[in-house]
């Protein structure tokens, strides 16, 4: 299959400059460039699409450089936005920039050039700026882009400094094409309009032909939000901000509308072998085949087969058939430190454990249960509805549960 084909199939071009995209993907390696601005010191989950796609291209033998936009973060991009974007110091920039290409080294399968706008755009002189790139784009056109015609149109407006960021990318674009042969631009598809004035730029200036293409901004089917924000706070792939346990969860609990399609993204796996996944998914939902696969690959690939292991032991914990004692005191530690759990008072009895962790409803009721054989702690049986739940016969931890699908993790303190 054509690499051009693959990544239609997954789901990565969403436009292209030309009409044929086997041009531009299937022919001679080329040099693409990605365009990042370090506005924050990690990456978000709905950020990992276009790293995936750099591996593709990675691995399909064309060379890769990530622009660092350590001078255009000074300006402030207006795409998204429907205010001005606070402006950091040359400081904070700079240490968000040497963090980001950290994470990003960790994220890509093979070699790739990093650079920082900074080192040019800092030495154009305001003159410069506006004879040789200015000169090039008229206003009319400029306030037709969707990212400066929507702020425009907004209450707040925008400032000539996010006025010329487009421009600026343009420059991007001219300066790399004659100073490492770059000829394709990706980004997302907000940026469409920068990446198609900057090759018009080249156009006018050298007379080549540069090519650009964007991804789809990719959406929660289930939910419609934004990927990535449908939990309610951001989901990080740095360690210090999301744990890998929380991650692991984050792609365990996606929706059975998007997962094949997130398979198709955020995995490295074949396409027929994502194919016989979705078919045994098909037919087994309830066993959420997808998902956890979909889970497995991501967090290896972000941190590793080791702590993907010990995450997904945990998760099978809490969510599967696995008893607590198949967990080391390293997963225990993941588990008390990640999964939700109620905190109970030490030697209580398990009538008032159900009822204070909503499993029953009154004590009459949680007695049945027991009797019943209803109710096991640490996938034991208890039979005996005067029974103390201890730390000493039963550790910090337990995993009540109650019934088949009913379960909860208690702390003793």
């Amino acid at each position: 299959m054509k690499l051009s084909e693959e990544l239609l199939k997954r789901g990565f071009i969403y436009q292209y400059s030309t009409d044929d995209l086997g041009e531009i993907l299937d022919g001679a390696p080329r040099v693409v460039y990605l365009g990042i601005d370090p506005t924050a010191e990690a990456i978000h989950v709905g950020n990992l699409v276009p790293y995936m796609l750099l591996n593709h291209l990675l691995k399909a033998g064309h060379k890769v450089i990530l622009l660092i936009g350590g001078g255009t973060a000074l300006i402030g991009d207006p795409s998204g936005r429907d205010a001005e974007r606070e402006l950091a110091t040359i400081d904070v920039v700079s240490a968000r920039a040497k963090k980001m290409e950290a994470n990003i080294k960790k994220l890509t399968v093979g070699d790739i050039q990093f650079v920082n706008n900074y080192d040019w755009l800092s030495k154009l002189s305001a003159v410069e700026f506006l004879r040789d790139v200015g000169k090039h784009f008229t206003v009319n056109n400029l306030i037709k882009k969707d990212a400066i015609s929507a702020r425009l149109n907004s209450e707040n407006g925008i400032s000539y400094t996010e006025f010329s960021y487009g421009l600026l990318q343009s420059y991007d674009f001219y300066h790399l094409h004659k100073q490492f042969g770059a000829d394709l631009q990706i980004g997302g598809s907000d940026q469409w309009g920068n990446i198609t004035g900057g090759i018009d730029y080249v156009r006018r200036i050298t007379g080549d032909t540069v090519f650009g293409l964007t991804m789809q901004l990719v959406v929660d089917k289930a939910t419609g939000k934004k990927f990535g924000k449908s939990m309610g706070n951001a989901v990080w792939l740095d360690t210090e901000l999301t744990s890998p346990y929380a991650l692991y969860q984050f792609w365990y609990n996606t929706d059975d509308e998007s997962v094949i399609d997130y398979l198709k993204l955020f995995t490295f796996l074949s396409l027929e072998t994502i194919a016989e996944i979705e078919k045994a998914h098909a037919e087994a939902p309830e066993k959420r085949i997808a998902q956890l696969r979909l889970a497995d690959e991501v967090v290896t690939f972000v941190h590793g087969a080791d702590a993907c292991s010990g995450v997904k032991k945990v998760t099978e914990v809490l969510f599967g058939k696995a008893a607590l004692t198949t967990l080391s005191e390293a997963e225990l530690a993941v588990m008390a430190a990640h999964a939700p759990k109620s905190q109970i008072k030490d030697a209580t009895s398990l009538v008032d454990v159900l009822i204070e962790t909503g499993l029953a409803t009154s004590k009459r009721e949680a007695r049945t249960f027991i009797v019943s054989k209803a109710v096991s702690i640490n996938e034991i049986v208890i039979e005996d509805a005067d029974t103390l739940v201890s730390k000493q016969k039963h550790g910090t931890l337990s995993i009540i549960r109650k019934g088949k699908k009913s379960r909860v993790l208690i702390e003793l303190i």
